[in-house]
């Protein structure tokens, strides 16, 4: 469930007060609800009413920045006592405590997500069709023979494709000539 700003500091206020808000309707437990408040109460002193405001973008921390804070963990500091004091919750800061225990600072890089391309030519830059570059001498000379060789190619396979043809069609006359043949030997032994 996503809470407004406002709902925020005012159980936060009544939490000072000494009382506890109306836990919202969908919540099943409330002492979890009471764990969120705590939560919300402790950010804020750490950070500042402005730590409770929902943000339209995700911070992009360096891995500079996250070593940093790792560091703190590793030093001894609580992980939540960490997470609160930086802002973000306690399973980001265990998800980077553990990508540094396996990989080193190297795990704490921003890494591209997805699959990786299969074929390395995807890879290569690509190529402004409307704009290409002009050919030089040897270049346009390559081109001028590779559209020669690929129109004889076309031709040879036209030619090879029409024997084909012909081949079939000549074992077919032949398989019906045999069928004819067989039928007749057939009928001449059905009269004897």
């Amino acid at each position: 469930m996503r809470y407004s700003y406002e709902y925020k500091r005012k159980c936060i206020e009544l939490y000072r007060q000494g009382r506890w808000p109306e836990t919202p309707i969908g919540i099943k437990e409330p002492k979890n609800f009471h764990d969120m408040i705590r939560r919300w109460v402790r950010m804020e002193d750490t950070n500042g009413p402005e730590v409770l405001k929902h943000k339209n973008f995700n911070k992009n921390w360096t891995p500079e920045q996250k070593l940093e804070i790792v560091s703190q963990v590793l030093a001894g500091r609580s992980l939540q006592d960490a997470a609160f004091s930086s802002g973000i919750t306690g399973g980001l800061l265990y998800q980077w405590v553990q990508k540094y225990k396996t990989k080193g600072y190297n795990g704490l890089v921003n890494r591209k997500k997805g699959r990786p391309t299969k074929e390395p030519q995807m890879k290569t830059k690509k190529v402004n069709i409307n704009n290409p570059r002009p050919l030089d001498e040897t270049e346009r000379e390559e081109l001028i023979r590779l559209r020669a060789e690929n129109e004889y190619i076309k031709a040879e396979n036209e030619v090879i494709k029409k024997e084909i043809a012909l081949r079939e069609e000549k074992q077919a006359a032949l398989l019906k000539a045999k069928k004819q043949q067989s039928s007749k030997n057939s009928e001449k032994k059905d009269t004897n």
